[in-house]
């Protein structure tokens, strides 16, 4: 394969499925390096094949995996295959290049004898996602039992006869509800979500229980009503289909990255912001979360209008910061009018100035911490416009800040704030097309730096 296509390749097909990843170069290679190989710093080292001089550097923020290593090393593998077969049609090239990457995720979490079954479920719900059911997109679920095979039985009914027809978009919700089919993809029966014993999952909590339910042995795939494909084994959502493009996720290494540079971290509290992030991803709603470090939380109330703050400790700093700042700027008449509004206990100042959200979200919190909070409150919370920005310890500090962004700032409101405080700790932007993006501080050049990208 020649350079340039590689490199095309890579752009096209592989980046996107490693979200966040990107290519830092190239180096020299012999025939002694396999086509993929860990190299340093969360990088991975990457050519066509075994007899190519160069490799790739591709890398991003959260370190790969060994199952995203072999992974990749059977995509290559597949598109080295098809480039080999010199088809002149772009847009059947275009499809087998899709193809060779969903092939290569059923090679990944399937036996080899339910690898053809899993790729043809895949196929016909990405025909579903195509299409309406009276007017209306729908949401489908499937359970590939790898641990069942009923072929031998008399009677038997497989998803290919069932799948393309209308009355099968009214059998599943994909959340609660689901077809359940052994691994040569026959009809088993209908499983209902309900009851299950509560075991640790990491996924969008919406999807909870189909998560509880895939263990190492079954595989759920979801069709959403936006029209995502979702994979679940081992109690994880492991890859998603969304705007076209697959990606992969690696859980465990982003909720470590969360305490990257910083001096004081929890576990409960970076698991509670990954899955809040995580989340909100899936809510399309977009958000912001700030996680500041112990040492910069002040710094950072430079930054958080005080009509935000639901937190009084926060406020007392924040009334001392406005005062200083009133006195050293402002002459005798204006700074006793900033004393009026300012210098005044806390719950009388959201009296006075009518911050009826910040009295809400008090009550509701109930001076707990943003671990403690039910993962749809959280949510909830953070899919207000604004930046919800909690401290070292998890204490919440405000909810739909409107941040003073910094002079010099780019892109849309969220990244601007994300940007802004990632200066005193770790900022999270969740777009509404669910891209989830991490910044922390740079703080030998002083600005910031990306931390990781997910979705």
């Amino acid at each position: 394969m020649e350079k340039q296509y590689f490199y095309k390749l890579v752009d096209k097909l592989i980046l996107p499925l490693f979200t966040g990843s990107y290519i830092e170069g190239e180096e020299k290679s012999s025939p002694r390096d396999s086509e993929v190989a860990f190299g340093k710093r969360n990088s991975l080292l990457i050519k066509p094949s075994k007899a190519d001089e160069y490799r790739l550097i591709l890398k991003r923020g959260q370190p790969f995996q060994i199952f995203e290593a072999n992974l990749l090393k059977s995509v290559i593998s597949e598109l080295t295959k098809i480039a080999e077969s010199s088809l002149g049609d772009e847009s059947y090239l275009s499809v087998l290049q899709d193809n060779a990457i969903e092939k290569s995720i059923c090679e990944s979490i399937c036996d080899s004898d339910a690898i053809g079954t899993m790729f043809g479920i895949i196929n016909e719900i990405e025909k579903w996602a195509a299409r309406t059911y009276e007017g209306k997109k729908i949401a489908i679920g499937i359970i590939l039992n790898l641990a069942q095979d009923i072929s031998s039985q008399n009677e038997t009914l497989n998803f290919y006869d069932i799948m393309s027809n209308d009355f099968f978009a009214l059998l599943t919700d994909g959340i609660s509800s689901y077809i359940e089919v052994d691994k040569k993809g026959n009809l088993l029966g209908y499983v209902q979500m309900n009851k299950l014993k509560k075991l640790p999952t990491i996924c969008p909590y919406e999807y909870e229980n189909i998560a509880r339910y895939c263990n190492e042995r079954r595989i759920g795939i979801v069709l959403t009503k936006n029209g995502d494909i979702l994979i679940f084994k081992n109690r994880n959502l492991l890859f998603a289909k969304r705007l076209g493009r697959w990606n992969i996720y690696s859980h465990e290494e982003v909720i470590q990255l969360l305490s990257y540079r910083g001096n004081y971290s929890i576990k409960d509290i970076r698991r509670s912001i990954y899955f809040t992030a995580l989340d909100t991803s899936y809510s399309y709603n977009g958000g912001c979360i700030v996680y500041l470090n112990k040492d910069m939380t002040e710094s950072a109330l430079n930054h958080i209008n005080a009509h935000d703050i639901v937190d009084e400790r926060y406020f007392e700093i924040k009334k001392a910061q406005v005062l200083e700042m009133a006195g050293r700027l402002y002459n005798l008449q204006s700074l006793s009018s900033v004393e009026a509004v300012y210098n005044v206990p806390y719950l009388t100042f959201l009296k006075e100035q009518k911050c009826y959200k910040a009295e809400c979200i008090r009550k509701i919190i109930n001076g707990r911490p943003f671990h403690e909070l039910s993962r749809k409150l959280r949510l909830e919370l953070v899919s207000m416009d604004g930046a919800v920005v909690i401290d070292s310890e998890g204490v919440i500090i405000a909810v739909g800040a409107i941040l003073k962004i910094e002079a010099g700032s780019e892109g849309g409101g969220r990244l601007a704030a994300a940007t802004t405080l990632s200066k005193y700790g770790t900022a999270i932007k969740i777009s509404q097309d669910g891209v989830i993006k991490a910044f922390y501080p740079d703080r030998k050049n002083g600005g910031t730096k990306s931390l990781f990208t997910v979705g």
